[in-house]
């Protein structure tokens, strides 16, 4: 117990005891006449006269009751007094009736209620302590008093039911009832229960509460069941006295069943609980909970718990605002008071998961098992937030999978997070270090799905929390932009930039952690270093007086890169100083003049200044002022520019590209070429128009020429500036885009370069590029790339054109593009070693890393200086010999043919293709009969199709499935996959599925041509694929657009961004386009319609497929449609159909031969036949009892019949496929549990007696196919495949034994018939000594020991011990011979030698040699059995 304070109790304290000193003293000194005395007697009641006796003065006034003697002493003084009077028992009532007098004063009332004071004489010291009981809990102590007193009470207290603070303030109710707490003993506690019971039925709220929460301290523990009862019907009654009531009963000691009863009442009534009630709820509901009811309790609770209808519209509104500042009146307090309970509840929670691991668990469970995202609410996430406060890691880890899973599947969406924060800033702000926790995870996650949410975690945190979450989430972001993972740093830049332009004043305060980044820029991506100096310039220019220490960093950081010798750095710069650019001279325009300039005189001239310190810098090599063309285009394409800044961007463009880059045709052309020039590739019929071509030959002569000067001459380096053929195109793309801004998208003026001659030599002398020297066919294949370069630029500028010429000269040029490439092919086969020139300038390293075996590579010569030295005077001698032998080199280097160069690894030397050219397959596609007439309209052939599709390919791989982000290998380099793909990161993933969905009718109808030219080719020449009057060059053209339509169409719906609600418009829009092609009209389809019918669309191309990995990639589509659908598992037996026809079809080119990664193809279309076929154990045994047998019986170089991809060389191929999808059923298959029914274990018997026998058969395969990568595959998987069987399979045998004794046996005879072959590849794999097949040999030793002893554990247990016996296994290679021990070889080579040894030790040695022969044996399982045969038996009883 704790003293409570008094308030003017204690102003009298003085005054009251100095009047008791002055009683006491008159008292002793005994002066006052003794008719005083008797006058005073007979005024003093019975009452006061036994408390003065027993150690308490009364008071008078509001001074406090004095005590002056020990609570102890006083109700001993008190009872006997009582006891020993005459008049007992009558002098009881008399006592009541003066305590009754004494209290109807409501100040002398108030006086007993209230605490009394210690009282001791002047100068003495008390052992009394400072608390002491009111007088009416001392009278209360007294047994004798104790009914009355109560009763008394229970009289006084209506008088202040109704005015509960009429005396001082004080709640005399809440006293009175607080004296009947903590009693030592109650004499009649049904009497006390009773009357309080019936004083709640007609008391006011206020006092009702007050009783209720006072029971538990009140009530013994006898009556805490029918109280309880009683509370429980009261609340069902009124709900308003949910929070007393729930509160009483959490203190009382109730049984399970009732408190299961008062559990499903208080749900009941959940809804109908007023908000500051709904903690106490919350509590007893939590509390009440068992761990066999934790789950269904909880799911419940989370059903009925509605804390999104706790914060009114008003208050959301309110905290919308990031400011939170209350309104003015009672709607502040109303609302502090909402989100304090809101707390409240969501403390509750937290505690109870913090000491009850059930409930963290069924919450867990309870948010899981939700599959709709309508039914998810802000309590799910406000869990799982408190989930991952908590300190267990268990908590922590399943609440970070629960949101991911959510996340990941669409079910929770930021528009819920949104709703949370919303309403609930306030709450989250306790759980801020969880939901940073929460960020940094899911934006390092590799599903790309749940970054998102992670940034609108982020997002969030930033605009609703205070200042110190402010900095913390831009820390947290500052942390993830310099951890070098390139998602993550692309991700948390995207997140800074968004808040500057959302809140730049916010943002400005934390600028110094921003510009902190400027120090791990070498960890950046290209992408990355613009984005980050458009963030500080953004910061920099919108707070410019708060952010001027921005500026100068960025432009001493900007100079020193630009200064800098390193190219690396100064890429940096020219990019950073674009950014820096784009910023500042950004067009704001005003109302009153929209098109006019809005910058003011100082920063037209700072950015004229930067702009001319970055091209003077980038000057100083080719590739560098390649780079600043290229960003300063790129500028101009994604920027709008202030007028003044466009103006003086463009107004030398086309004056020095034509000083540059322009001759006029038919001039005189001086210089020393190694190819005579001539013009090519002109467009213009008219030769009046023929006025200009493209210097690019001697461009590329100068530009050789000069690099051997400065090589031998470094001195002359940057001397004066020169055109370079690398600066070529990037310019030409400056000029068209500052043309294109300047008149609207019309390039009418500079469209005399889209058919223009460039100034070459006559590319037939290729047909000849073994004759020439190395450095003339580096030259020729430097010139066909820019040549390519060129028209690849050409292209990206006309390709939006709508006049049909210029449609026509575009799709010349792309003619062009793929007739230079085959001679590229050409001419690198013989010049191996090439270095191309760059044509992307922003890559991280210029030198780009060739794909090994793609590129054509130098042959190694051999050393001339390795022999002995030579004499110098044989030195005239040597050299002609080794002129001769150089020429001889060369001669047989030029006889021996080049394998054929792929142009894939040299992409990065190509120019970038802007997503608009993609717009060029709406072009029809050339019909076949016309393919080798003369073209009439813009129509597209065979080869610019795959040269389009390829791209598009290239583009969607990019960015459609990107990778998860992986952190950077020490000492590792590989190149850079962003290279060629600057233009395509500035749009995001969503911009290019909404073009492949634009594309899609087009896609569509190319790929039904294809179909349509193989269907005619088939019914040309029979079903022959290899006919004779098969064209091979346009077969292969066909057939590999054909295979691109596919790919990009894969591409396309494997997009995980359709798994996202989001994008489920865009989803149905291009399953629509699928179905459009056979169901057109109609109502609005359903997405189950919509993939059903995209699925059939596409399985009609399953018989014009010209090869299998065609096949592949249309069976790998069709998945991702029936992905996309409601129901995908509805589309597993036409995958496998499907898979199956596939694989009983024979593949032939049109060559003859069979197409590049057949095996691949086949062992994935394999997998998915298995994997998707109904019974995997049918579909193994009939591959391995059908069609093998057959190839068995077949000729060397023929096939299976019911499978015609199943040869000899492909056996390893289905192999491998069956074992592994073997493995991975018998995986998959339940164990044997005791509790299972016999039908149940008859089941499961029968399904891995189907293993078993499949295994077997596959096992035997060796004996057959010997080969080494057959035997690995064996030896691994039936590993695999024993530890399952011990795992599994055993299990089922314990308790199944007896019931099903014959399949148990015929199952471990048939598997130990596997085992024993298994011991004999491990043998054999010792004799071959072949490192890749003995690795495996030890743990699959094991396995089988393991084996042994399990089954003798089996037969244990089920009383059949002795029919396990134990026999000599020997060794034996695959064909059953025994395989002789390395000491008994020793023994017969040592007997062939017998006469060379003394007799003394032969024999010593013989007989020790023949002991070591008979210990060294293997173990084996035989059941009642000798030799090698195998049977289980069980001859014990029954029992």
């Amino acid at each position: 117990m704790h003293r409570k304070k008094r308030s003017s109790v204690d102003k009298d304290e003085t005054s009251a005891s100095t009047d008791a000193s002055k009683f006491k003293k008159s008292r002793m000194t005994g002066r006052q006449s003794s008719k005083a005395s008797v006058q005073h007697d007979n005024n003093e009641t019975v009452f006061i006269q036994f408390l003065r006796a027993a150690g308490v003065s009364l008071s008078q006034g509001s001074a406090s009751n004095e005590l002056a003697v020990d609570q102890v002493v006083f109700h001993k003084r008190l009872q006997q007094q009582l006891r020993k009077s005459p008049r007992y028992p009558e002098i009881v009532k008399e006592f009541i009736t003066g305590l009754e007098a004494h209290i109807e004063d409501p100040a002398r009332f108030k006086n007993c209620l209230l605490p009394c004071v210690p009282r001791q004489a002047e100068g003495a010291s008390s052992c009394l302590s400072s608390f002491q009981e009111s007088l009416i809990r001392l009278l209360l102590g007294v047994e004798m008093l104790q009914t009355l007193i109560i009763n008394t009470l229970f009289e006084k207290l209506p008088e202040f039911m109704f005015d509960s603070s009429a005396v001082d303030g004080l709640n005399i109710p809440r006293i009175i009832v607080n004296q009947l707490k903590w009693l030592d003993r109650v004499l009649d506690s049904n009497d006390l229960t009773a009357k309080l019971m019936q004083l709640v039925a007609v008391a006011p709220m206020e006092v009702q509460r007050d009783i209720i929460t006072s029971l538990p301290e009140i009530l013994e523990d006898s009556q805490h069941t029918d109280v309880a009862r009683e509370l429980n019907s009261l609340l069902q009654q009124n709900t308003q006295l949910s929070g007393p009531i729930l509160d009483a009963l959490s203190s009382l000691n109730l049984s399970c069943s009732l408190l299961t009863e008062v559990r499903v009442g208080v749900m009941a009534t959940l809804k109908a609980v007023e908000l500051e009630h709904l903690p106490v709820v919350v509590k007893f509901i939590l509390h009440s909970i068992s761990s066999s009811d934790a789950c269904e309790v909880v799911c419940d609770l989370r059903k009925k718990l509605e804390l999104d209808l706790c914060v009114p519209p008003a208050l959301q509104a309110s905290q919308s605002h990031g400011n939170h500042k209350a309104t003015a009146g009672c709607s502040s307090t109303a609302a502090a008071s909402r989100q304090d309970s809101v707390s409240m509840v969501l403390e509750v929670i937290r505690s109870t998961m913090r000491f009850h691991k059930t409930l963290s668990e069924a919450w867990l469970k309870a948010i899981e098992s939700i599959d709709e995202a309508d039914d998810h609410k802000v309590m799910d996430l406000l869990v799982l937030f408190i989930l991952h406060s908590t300190n267990a890691n268990q908590s922590r880890r399943g609440a970070e999978r629960v949101l991911r899973q959510k996340v990941r599947t669409g079910l929770v969406q930021e528009a819920l997070l949104h709703s949370t924060f919303r309403g609930f800033a306030q709450v989250l702000r306790g759980y801020f270090p969880s939901i940073l926790a929460l960020a940094q995870t899911l934006l390092r996650s590799p599903d790309a799905s749940t970054v998102p949410f992670g940034g609108s975690l982020y997002t969030h945190s930033f605009t609703a929390f205070d200042s110190y979450c402010k900095q913390e989430v831009v820390g947290s972001l500052v942390t993830h932009v310099c951890s070098g993972v390139g998602g993550e740093v692309g991700v948390a830049l995207e997140l800074l930039c968004g808040l500057v332009e959302d809140q730049p004043s916010e943002m400005s305060l934390y600028a110094a952690f921003i510009k902190g980044v400027l120090d791990y820029m070498d960890n950046l991506s290209p992408q990355q270093i613009r984005r980050l100096f458009h963030l500080l310039s953004s910061l920099a220019v919108t707070q410019q007086h708060q952010a001027t220490h921005i500026q100068d960093d960025m432009h001493i950081v900007l100079r020193k890169q630009l200064s800098s010798p390193v190219l690396k750095y100064k890429r940096m710069g020219i990019m950073g100083g674009v950014m820096v650019v784009g910023s500042m001279g950004a067009h704001r325009p005003r109302v009153e003049d929209p098109a006019g300039s809005t910058l003011s005189k100082e920063t037209y001239r700072q950015v004229t200044a930067l702009l001319e310190l970055v091209q003077s810098c980038s000057r100083s090599s080719p590739e560098a002022e390649a780079l600043y063309y290229d960003e300063l285009a790129n500028l101009v394409l994604t920027h709008t520019l202030d007028p003044q800044v466009q103006t003086w961007v463009g107004k030398s463009v086309m004056e020095d590209f034509q000083k540059d880059f322009v001759v006029d045709v038919g001039g005189d052309m001086t210089g020393s070429f190694l190819f005579p020039p001539c013009e090519m590739y002109d467009l213009e019929d008219d030769d009046d128009q023929k006025d200009f071509a493209i210097n690019l030959l001697p461009l590329l002569a100068v530009d050789l020429q000069h690099r051997d000067d400065t090589s031998s001459l470094p001195g002359r380096a940057g001397t004066e500036r020169r055109a370079s053929p690398l600066c070529l195109a990037p310019f030409f793309r400056l000029l068209r885009l500052c043309e294109s801004r300047q008149s609207q998208g019309d390039l009418e003026n500079i469209d005399g370069l889209l058919g223009c001659p460039l100034v070459l030599t006559d590319l037939t002398v290729l047909e000849k590029a073994e004759s020439l020297t190395r450095p003339e066919r580096n030259f020729l294949c430097a010139l066909l790339f820019y040549i390519i370069n060129w028209f690849r630029e050409v292209v990206n500028a006309f390709c939006r054109q709508t006049d049909p010429e210029s449609k026509l000269r575009v799709l010349t040029r792309i003619q062009n593009i793929t007739h230079l490439q085959s001679l590229l092919e050409r001419a690198l086969a013989v010049t191996p070693g090439f270095t191309p020139p760059l044509a992307n300038f922003d890559g991280e390293t210029t030198d780009v890393v060739l794909a090994s075996g793609s590129a054509a590579q130098p042959r190694k010569e051999k050393k001339e200086n390795t022999g002995k030295k030579k004499k110098a005077g044989n030195s005239s001698t040597d050299a002609s010999l080794l002129e001769e032998e150089t020429e001889e080199t060369q001669q047989q280097e030029v006889r021996e043919p080049r394998p054929g160069v792929s142009l894939e690894a040299y992409r990065p030397f190509f120019r970038e293709l802007d997503l608009e050219v993609l717009t060029l397959l709406t072009r029809p596609l050339l019909d076949a009969e016309l393919s080798t007439k003369e073209r009439g309209g813009a129509q597209l052939g065979p080869a610019e199709l795959v040269f389009l599709l390829k791209d598009m390919l290239y583009k969607l791989e990019f960015s459609l499935a990107a990778g998860p982000a992986k952190r950077p290998v020490f000492l590792k380099v590989k190149p850079d996959r962003t290279v060629g793909f600057s233009h395509l990161q500035q749009k995001s993933p969503k911009d290019i599925a909404s073009c492949c969905v634009r594309l899609l009718p087009t896609l569509c109808s190319h790929l039904q041509n294809c179909h349509t030219y193989f269907q005619t080719l088939l019914s040309e020449n029979q079903g022959v694929v290899d006919g004779r009057g098969v064209d091979v060059k346009e077969h292969q053209l066909m057939s590999t657009a054909y295979q691109l339509l596919l790919q990009v169409l894969h591409m396309t719906f494997s997009w995980s961004g359709f798994s996202q609600t989001q994008q489920r418009g865009l989803l149905k829009e291009a399953l629509g386009v699928l179905a459009s092609q056979l169901h057109k009209g109609g109502p609005e389809p359903t997405l189950d319609q919509l993939t059903r019918r995209g699925f059939e669309y596409l399985l009609n191309f399953r018989c014009s497929v010209p090869s299998l990995s065609s096949a592949l990639t249309l069976s790998q589509l069709l998945s991702a449609v029936a992905g996309r659908g409601p129901s995908p598992a509805a589309y597993r037996e036409h995958t496998a159909s499907l898979a199956r026809h596939f694989l009983s079809q024979e593949w032939i080119t049109a060559s003859g031969e069979r197409e590049n990664k057949y095996n691949e193809s086949l062992t994935a279309i394999l997998s998915i036949y298995l994997g998707h076929c109904e019974d995997v154990l049918k579909a193994i045994e009939e591959i391995s009892g059908e069609g093998i047998p057959q190839l068995l019986h077949a000729a060397k170089h023929a096939s299976s019949s019911s499978w015609p991809t199943l040869t000899r060389q492909t056996f390893l191929v289905f192999y491998k496929g069956m074992m592994a999808e073997l493995e991975k059923a018998v995986r998959k298959i339940p164990p044997g549990k005791h509790n299972d029914s016999t039908e149940v274990q008859s089941e499961k018997l029968l399904v891995w007696n189907l293993a078993v026998r499949d295994f077997h058969f596959l096992v035997n395969l060796v004996k057959v196919f010997d080969s080494r990568p057959v035997l690995n595959v064996c030896l691994k998987y039936g590993r695999l495949f024993l530890e399952a069987f011990l795992r599994l399979g055993m299990p089922l045998l314990d308790f199944s034994f007896k019931k099903h004794k014959e399949d148990a046996q015929s199952l471990l005879k048939t598997f130990q018939l596997s085992t024993r072959q298994l011991h004999h590849m491990c043998g054999h794999s010792k004799i071959c000594q072949a490192t890749a097949l003995t690795n495996h040999v030890p743990a699959l030793k094991k396995s089988l020991e393991q084996f042994v002893y399990r089954v003798k554990a089996t037969l244990t247990l089920n009383h059949c011990q002795e029919a396990f016996w134990l026999g000599n296994l020997k060794n034996r290679d695959l064909k059953g011979e025994e395989i002789l021990s390395q000491r008994a070889q020793e023994s017969e080579e040592e007997e062939e030698d017998d006469e060379q040894l003394p007799q003394d030790q032969s024999d010593d040695e013989a007989q020790e040699k023949e002991a070591e022969r008979t210990t060294k044996n293997k173990r084996k399982v035989d059941v009642n059995e000798e030799d090698d045969d195998d049977d289980v038996t069980d001859d014990s009883d029954d029992d």
